[in-house]
C-alpha cells in the first residue's frame, strides 16, 4: 500500500495511525513491533514504512539490544501517591528478578488513555500491567485486547474472564472491618465511600451496608459520604460527617488517604482519636503508620500483588513469543486486619 504524501508530516501519530496507513489492523501493528515470527515479511515492510512515513518513534536499534529483556508496561493514574510507592516497590523488585524492564506512562483521562498505551509499546513494552482505577476502565481493557497487548489487571473487584488479574477480597475485608468495630460495641458507624468507578469501592460499601443489616443496625444517609480515594475528598467527607450535632463513635474510611484526613480533622475539631472517634481505613498504605495516631486497617500485600501480576504477565510474554497461547488467570491474595492505635488507645507504643 502506497504512503499517502500528506501522512508524512503527521506528528504524534499512535499506533492506529500506523494500523490505518499500513491498511492492517492495530493488532497485527503491535506484533511486528513486538518481533512476533506469524507475521509474513510483506506485512511486515508495510507496517515499517508507515512507522517510518509518520515518524512514529520507536527504536528498533534499542529493540534488537534488548533481547532477553522483558519489557513490562504500566500504565497507571492512581491518585494515591502512597498506593502507587507500594506498588513500584514490588514491581520493580520482581522485574529485577525476572530479567523485566519496568515502562511507565501516566494515564490522566480517557482522552489520554491511547496515546499513553501507543507510548508503552513504543518505548518497548512486550505487556502491560494496568492498577487501579485502570484496571476498572472497560476502554483501556478493550484497546489493549484489540491490539493483542498480554494484560494483567491489578486490585479489580470484579476481573474480566479474558484478562489476567490479581486482587483480594474487597468485600471479605471490609466485612472484617465492620465485624471488628461491631465486636467492640460500636453501633454509630458512619462510612466514607472510595471512587465510585472502581469496583472495589462498590464493594467495600456493600460490605458496610451488609455488616449493618446483619447487625439489625439501620444505615443512615447522614453517615455515610462521598470520597474518590484522595486525601482531599477525605477531608470534606469528614467535615461533613462531623458537622452534625451528634457524631458518630467510629468512622471508616475506603481507604487509609481518607482515613488520615479523617484523624486531621478531627484533630481540628479538638476530638480525641480513638477516645472520642474511632478511625479505621484500608490497604495498609505506608500513610497509615506515618499518621497519630497510627491507623487500624486492612492490609491489602500490595507489593505482593505487584510482584505477583509481573510474574503472570512474564509468564505471558514468554509464552507469546514461543507461540504458546497463556492460559488467564485469577490470583486471588490474602487480606489482614491490622489493629493499631486509632481504634484502640492500649495499642500505643506497642509497634
Amino acid at each position: 500500500m502506497p504512503v499517502k504524501q500528506n501522512d508524512r508530516s503527521q506528528s504524534g501519530a499512535t499506533i492506529y495511525d500506523v494500523a490505518r496507513v499500513a491498511g492492517v489492523s492495530a493488532m497485527t501493528v503491535s506484533r511486528v513491533m513486538n518481533g512476533n515470527s506469524h507475521v509474513s515479511d510483506a506485512t511486515r515492510d508495510k507496517v515499517t514504512a508507515a512507522i517510518a512515513a509518520l515518524n512514529y518513534q520507536v527504536n528498533f536499534a534499542a529493540r534488537a539490544a534488548r533481547v532477553g529483556t522483558l519489557g513490562v508496561g504500566l500504565l497507571y493514574s492512581n491518585p494515591s501517591s502512597a498506593y502507587m510507592s507500594a506498588f513500584l516497590v514490588g514491581a520493580m523488585d520482581q522485574c529485577s528478578q525476572s530479567g523485566g524492564q519496568l515502562i511507565l506512562e501516566r494515564c490522566d483521562d480517557l482522552r489520554s488513555q491511547r496515546s499513553a498505551i501507543a507510548r508503552l509499546i513504543a518505548n518497548g513494552a512486550d505487556g502491560i500491567l494496568v492498577p487501579p482505577p485502570l484496571c476498572d476502565s472497560k476502554s483501556a481493557l478493550k484497546q489493549l485486547d484489540q491490539i493483542g497487548m498480554p494484560t494483567v489487571a491489578i486490585a479489580t473487584g470484579r476481573p474480566v474472564a479474558g484478562v489476567s488479574a490479581v486482587r483480594i477480597d474487597d468485600y471479605e475485608g471490609a466485612m472484617a472491618m465492620m465485624r471488628y468495630l461491631l465486636g467492640r460495641g460500636h453501633q454509630d458507624i458512619a462510612f466514607i465511600q472510595g471512587d465510585p468507578l472502581h469496583t472495589p469501592a462498590l464493594l467495600r460499601y456493600k460490605a458496610y451496608q451488609d455488616a449493618m443489616a446483619e447487625a439489625g443496625l439501620a444505615v443512615l444517609p447522614e453517615r455515610v459520604a462521598p470520597g474518590l480515594f484522595t486525601y482531599r475528598s477525605g477531608l470534606t467527607a469528614a467535615r461533613q460527617l462531623l458537622a452534625h450535632k451528634t457524631r458518630p463513635s467510629a468512622i471508616f474510611a475506603a481507604n487509609d488517604d481518607m482515613a488520615a484526613a479523617v484523624v486531621a480533622v478531627a484533630h481540628g475539631l479538638h476530638l480525641q482519636v480513638p477516645e472520642d472517634l474511632v478511625v479505621c481505613g484500608f490497604d495498609d498504605t505506608p500513610v497509615a503508620t506515618t499518621v497519630w495516631p497510627e491507623l487500624t486497617t486492612i492490609h491489602q500485600p500490595i507489593s505482593d500483588m505487584a510482584r505477583a501480576a509481573v510474574d503472570l504477565l512474564i509468564d505471558q510474554i514468554r509464552r507469546r513469543r514461543a507461540g504458546d497461547p497463556a492460559p488467564v488467570q485469577h490470583k486471588l491474595m490474602p487480606f489482614t486486619l491490622i489493629t493499631r492505635e486509632s481504634s484502640d488507645a492500649s495499642l500505643a507504643g506497642t509497634a
